[in-house]
């Protein structure tokens, strides 16, 4: 399993100073955002199941939705998979999504006696992310958003947007697997500055660093991007 917790000691070097950089053009893009009232942790949990391949837009019309039609998540875990099915359809995949979101609210009250995470809130970080990747449909990522937005772990999420980008720039190898590559970025960033990072990374990625057509030319990290220089030289290859 990997392990989640393994920011204690930042490594010095180029990877340190070039996440450095990116956050200083980043938030001069951007404005440096705000730091995130702590959430429920079982918000956070579904919100972040619902957010899986799809835009921020819909799923967060899809958790609106969900919250506004049941009031309680006891009363969703009890309701048929149907209901939750058209509650987050606006989000997509929810013939997938609905039946895990059920199952791990029934698992939950289950296991606790109520629908609820805060126990998670005495233990340790990574006891904490153990007990949430046992559930199917949580990942590395859904994992740490938990313990970043609602437990205020310094810990770094890395979605489609994060590792795109890291990616382009080179801070991420090729082969690296995106259920660890947040073992290889955390590190590279001050723990103060790991939800801000994370943010920015997703506001940029969908703006600017998009999966298709990036807007290269307009892109505030363009002088440290390796992505960016390649396709340059293709282009001037093929002029």
């Amino acid at each position: 399993m990997p392990r989640a917790i393994s920011h204690a000691n930042m490594p010095r070097g180029e990877g340190r100073r070039k996440t450095e950089r990116m956050l200083k053009l980043l938030t001069g893009a951007y404005g440096r955002p705000r730091q995130r009232r702590a959430g429920a942790a079982v918000d956070v949990l579904v919100a972040t199941i619902l957010s899986q391949n799809t835009s921020g837009a819909n799923s967060s019309a899809g958790f609106e939705s969900l919250k506004r039609h049941f009031g309680s998540w006891d009363a969703a875990a009890d309701a048929p998979v149907a209901a939750i099915e058209r509650c987050i359809r606006v989000s997509g995949l929810s013939r997938r999504k609905a039946p895990r979101i059920r199952n791990i609210l029934r698992q939950i009250r289950a296991e606790t006696g109520r629908v609820s995470l805060d126990f998670l809130r005495a233990r340790r970080a990574q006891e904490a992310y153990d007990y949430l990747v046992r559930f199917d449909g949580v990942g590395p990522k859904t994992a740490l958003c938990v313990l970043m937005f609602s437990f205020n772990v310094p810990v770094f999420p890395v979605d489609t947007h994060v590792y795109r980008i890291c990616s382009r720039l080179g801070l991420l190898g090729s082969r690296t697997p995106g259920a660890r590559a947040h073992e290889v970025l955390g590190p590279m960033i001050a723990p103060g500055n790991r939800q801000a990072m994370h943010l920015l990374l997703i506001a940029h990625g969908r703006r600017t660093c998009r999966a298709r057509r990036p807007a290269c030319r307009s892109c505030c990290l363009l002088g440290l991007c390796r992505f960016a220089k390649r396709r340059a030289e293709r282009k001037g290859k093929g002029a």
